[in-house]
């Protein structure tokens, strides 16, 4: 085989680890840049709104609001949701089906509950008399957390999608093996727990935040 030919072949040897690079690296793919566009999107709107809380207080000179301990709690159910992504995203790694299933299920079963005490834990300021017109504190509160809350409902498609799938795809071998090699649904996985992670270090911020202006 001459030096030329040797060379091509080896281009073409090396052509699917180019063609699938994509998937691998973060500044690549499509996918990947309108995450990142998002979260850097998501992440400005957050933070312009905890500034303007401090702009307010500073400016009215109005007590922090105090949170109520459910909001703490549903920390941990983000946290534990957090957790089950993880559990999902080596299961899936290690084309464990049965495991894989039982992570997305947990998961989706965490956001709903987390969804369901948020609410619990807005009737509970609003019974304690804390509306959303009682004062700029309370104001700041509320749409924040409706805020994060939406982007939760927002990422429960994909979960869901992600569960009916799998349910779908994984009950015979050779399905199974076609699923579990497909690199671009490992990357849109890889995407869902980043942006799930993201949530819940969002919430982790806001929840010192007004932890600290509480105390200030």
């Amino acid at each position: 085989m001459s030096e030329s030919n040797a060379k091509n072949s080896s281009n073409g040897a090396q052509e699917p680890e180019e063609y699938y690079s994509e998937y691998s690296q973060m500044m690549f793919h499509p996918h990947n840049v309108l995450l990142i566009l998002l979260l850097i999107g998501i992440s400005a709107m957050f933070l312009s709104l905890t500034l303007a809380f401090i702009y307010t207080r500073i400016q009215s000179g109005i007590p922090a609001i105090k949170l109520p301990v459910l909001f703490f709690f549903n920390t941990l159910i983000l946290l534990c949701s957090s957790g089950t992504m993880v559990w999902a995203n080596r299961a899936y790694k290690a084309d464990e089906t049965a495991n894989y299933q039982k992570a997305l299920k947990a998961t989706l079963a965490l956001s709903f509950f987390f969804l369901i005490m948020q609410f619990v834990a807005w009737y509970q300021l609003l019974s304690s008399g804390v509306a959303i017109n009682s004062g700029n504190s309370a104001s700041y509160l509320y749409l924040i957390s409706i805020l994060h809350f939406a982007h939760v409902i927002a990422g429960l498609p994909f979960l869901g999608i992600f569960l009916y799938n799998a349910r779908k795809h994984m009950k015979e071998p050779v399905s199974v093996l076609v699923y579990f090699s497909d690199p671009e649904r490992r990357l849109k996985l890889r995407l869902l727990n980043i942006y799930w992670h993201f949530l819940d270090a969002l919430w982790i911020y806001l929840m010192l935040f007004f932890l600290i202006n509480y105390f200030i």
